[in-house]
């Protein structure tokens, strides 16, 4: 349906103020401007459309605004590269036509993506009532109009289908009122800068290292949300991240990378420069490490993922397995098939009650905990981002499928929310895990797990076997776009399928006991039907915080868990060491490139 002949028809600007209204005490008129511009939408929105008696109205409208207060400080070899405290708010309002069963949202037509994210834009950083209503008309305006065609266009291939769906596009939710006090960035006494440049310079120790990155990542936010359904929410998010990415050449001419990440919720929470320099040296060790170790070769066998591999396997893994949502309603097979591959799609919907993971394992998402022994988790939160309050779900029970991980978009096994609808930086939300449990009524001290597993290896009569120690995040240990940009080219297309990147991985002679260290091994095949058959499971739970990427074509995917600070979602799992009785892994990976002409110059080891 083309939008010639629409006559809109949206009353003139109000009073630039409410008449009485009384300024808030922290002089914040975000939400007043949010409701009384709400007010016009709701009761007097319309397009009158030619030869259509009833006006089109949107059903559903919101208003979602970010402000975000970001410190960024990068280093590298113990200097500062760039430093900068930034300041925005950003705004996405959403409009849907139609009504909850079927709507304007969730549709791939053959222009794109269209009904996920409204019109977004940058708004005032002084919380100005005025303007930001001036901001809120125009974007409202253009995401209602662009809703009304969608629709359109989506009602127009369904009727092309023979059968459609019973699933409904959007459920309803009580309405949320929470207000939390204004909260005022607290950057604490300690100097970023120097920090980054004390732990920077550790890596000065290894002069093969061609180049590194020591990013001290700080973020406070203010998120708003105001729906047409009555929900207003001004509720403070925070986190903190320190990442580092480092790369050199093997002699073969391969390049290789490693990363060093660690994460808190507030920056007074990082840790101090004398633990960071420890985690960097360590990981700068390996690297050097990996330089000088043999191509890994092809080999079909066990594998053991000690838990400091296990518990980023299982984020890789599970991450797109639990989400419960229908995926959104394409016109094309391909553009279909492309959102399976990626792993968009899970394979244990319409699996309630059966089997999906050995018998005696537990996964549990719980985004109201805030630790495991003591040690933080990342990954809470109160709310959702589309409104609904956070729930505890049990996952699986003794092996079984019991739950799934619903944000407000239905799906074949559940039709409502159950609050983990989550997303960063005004992103469209998806169900999306906050705080994972994986764990198991069977396990093994660590002994008898290495043990299991080196019998295992000596009952196939193999030379060697496979130790996972770490596994890769490319987002971070990768310090250029179009690197990363060919490894997805190259890998991307397996993700949702179970190819996964090791990092750290060993062979261990049965024999003797003896490990070697391999450089650049791809595992095939492991995916969620893979977990099924666990030959062991460790005792030795570790705590994994990352950032879920946000990226479009990432979040909720299977390379979902290869995020940063700058474009992740906080999360956190908890996983112990995993044996599989037998993995497939393939030989090396990376193309050498030309080394460089003379040997690295000489550096000074930091004080």
């Amino acid at each position: 349906m083309s939008m010639s002949g629409l006559i809109l028809i949206l009353a003139a600007m109000g009073s630039a103020a409410v008449a009485g209204a009384q300024a808030p005490q922290d002089n914040d008129h975000t939400l007043q401007a949010m409701r009384d511009e709400m007010a016009r939408a709701k009761t007097r929105l319309e397009l009158k459309i030619p030869n259509i008696d009833q006006p089109v109205r949107p059903y559903y409208v919101e208003y979602r605004l970010l402000d975000l207060d970001v410190r960024e400080v990068v280093a590298e070899f113990g200097t500062i590269l760039t430093s900068a405290h930034t300041r925005n708010r950003f705004m996405d309002v959403e409009a849907r036509v139609g009504n909850y069963r079927l709507d304007s949202s969730n549709f791939v037509s053959d222009d794109g993506f269209r009904g996920f994210i409204g019109p977004t834009g940058s708004v005032g950083i002084d919380r100005d009532y005025d303007s930001l209503r001036q901001d809120l008309w125009i974007a409202t305006d253009q995401a209602f109009k662009e809703a009304v065609e969608t629709y359109s266009r989506k009602q127009a291939y369904l009727s092309s289908l023979a059968r459609q769906s019973d699933i409904e596009d959007f459920s309803k939710a009580e309405p949320v009122q929470l207000i939390e006090p204004l909260e005022t960035p607290d950057w604490t006494s300690r100097n970023w800068e120097q920090e980054a440049r004390a732990a920077s310079a550790s890596l000065r120790a290894f002069s093969e290292i061609h180049e590194s990155r020591v990013t001290y990542y700080l973020v406070f936010a203010t998120e708003y949300l105001l729906t047409s359904e009555g929900t207003e929410i001004r509720q403070n998010r925070h986190y903190a991240a320190i990442e580092s990415g480092m790369s050199t050449f093997a002699a073969d001419g391969v390049p290789l990378n490693h990363f060093y990440a660690t994460y808190a919720t507030l920056p007074a929470s990082l840790p101090g420069v004398d633990t960071v320099r420890k985690g960097l040296n360590v990981a700068g060790t390996e690297l050097m490490a990996l330089r000088a170790a043999p191509p890994a070769q092809d080999y079909t066998g066990p594998v053991l993922f000690e838990a400091r591999a296990a518990a980023p396997l299982v984020a890789q893994v599970i991450g797109p397995a639990v989400n419960g949502a229908r995926p959104p309603i394409s016109f094309s097979p391909v553009m279909e098939q492309m959102l399976s591959g990626l792993g968009g799609k899970s394979d244990w919907v319409s699996r309630l009650g059966a089997r999906v993971l050995p018998t005696g394992i537990t996964v549990v998402d719980d985004p109201g905990a805030k630790d495991f022994k003591g040690a933080p988790l990342i990954g809470g939160y109160a709310v959702d981002n589309e409104g609904v309050r956070a729930q505890k779900v049990t996952l699986v029970d003794g092996g079984n499928l019991k739950s799934e991980l619903m944000s407000r978009r239905p799906g074949p096994d559940f039709a409502q929310s159950n609050g983990h609808g989550r997303a960063a930086f005004l992103n469209d939300a998806k169900p999306t895990m906050s705080n994972l449990f994986f764990s198991s009524a069977e396990t093994l001290s660590a002994a008898d797990l290495k043990k299991k597993f080196l019998d295992s290896c000596r009952a196939e009569k193999l030379n060697y076997c496979l130790v996972v120690r770490e596994m890769d995040n490319p987002a971070l240990g990768l310090l250029h776009q179009e690197d990363f940009s060919e490894l997805l080219a190259s890998y991307g297309g397996g993700a949702g399928t179970g190819d996964r990147l090791p990092l750290v991985v060993y062979r261990v002679y049965p024999d003797t006991g003896r490990e070697e260290m391999i450089r650049g091994s791809r595992i095939v095949g492991l995916n969620s039907r893979a977990l099924r058959n666990l030959a062991g499971i460790g005792n030795d739970s570790f705590v994994y915080n990352y950032m879920q990427s946000q990226i479009n074509g990432f979040a909720g995917t299977a390379l979902g868990a290869f995020g940063s600070a700058q474009n992740g979602l906080p999360a956190s799992v908890v996983a112990p060491s995993l044996l599989f009785e037998e993995l497939e892994v393939r030989g090396s990976r990376g193309e050498a490139k030309r080394l460089p002409l003379l040997p690295p110059p000489p550096m000074s080891v930091a004080k």
